[in-house]
């Protein structure tokens, strides 16, 4: 995989998921709050973070500078992805099918945030097992991981790429 510097793109951020969790001490309850992030370039470059703190700007800072360290480049064929994949994280699995130009986005609300910031504008999705925000965004990503382009394939097989296709 070709590395590349976070720094240099032109990235958009989105909040996926807010949580506010409670401890419980002698003195009372402190509140922290958990911010899943998504950033992403929409030309094939994505990554997702999660940041906690004690303030809501603090937990999206930290989120977003997390996303940037985990960034992964995405193998696209057009506006879709080059084969389906199935993506899995802890109890979250995700389904990802190519789909046709003019299909849109057909995906719950956390995977299409991940989809809309890689620059994916047709696909089909399904969520197979758990809905849990960080698992589901996390699957979509390792699913994304997953994809290989048939150039990719072919010139790890050292073969032709007719060959790969058929």
């Amino acid at each position: 995989m070709k590395k590349f510097n976070p720094d240099e793109l032109d990235l958009r951020e989105n909040l996926v998921a807010l949580n506010r969790v409670c401890k419980t001490v002698k003195g009372g309850r402190i509140a922290r709050f958990a911010a899943l992030m998504v950033v992403g370039d929409g030309n094939g470059h994505v990554g997702v973070g999660l940041g906690k703190a004690a303030e809501v700007p603090e937990a999206i800072r930290k989120g977003i500078e997390d996303a940037k360290k985990n960034m992964i480049t995405v193998s696209l064929k057009g506006t879709t992805i080059p084969h389906e994949v199935i993506g899995v994280f802890g109890a979250g699995k995700v389904l990802l099918k190519p789909a046709a130009q003019g299909t849109g986005i057909i995906a719950g609300g956390k995977v299409r945030a991940v989809l809309e910031a890689a620059g994916i504008s047709n696909i089909r999705a399904k969520c197979l097992r758990s809905n849990n925000p960080t698992n589901v965004v996390k699957a979509t990503m390792a699913g994304l991981a997953e994809l290989r382009s048939a150039e990719e394939v072919a010139k790890t097989r050292d073969i032709s790429v007719e060959q790969v296709k058929g």
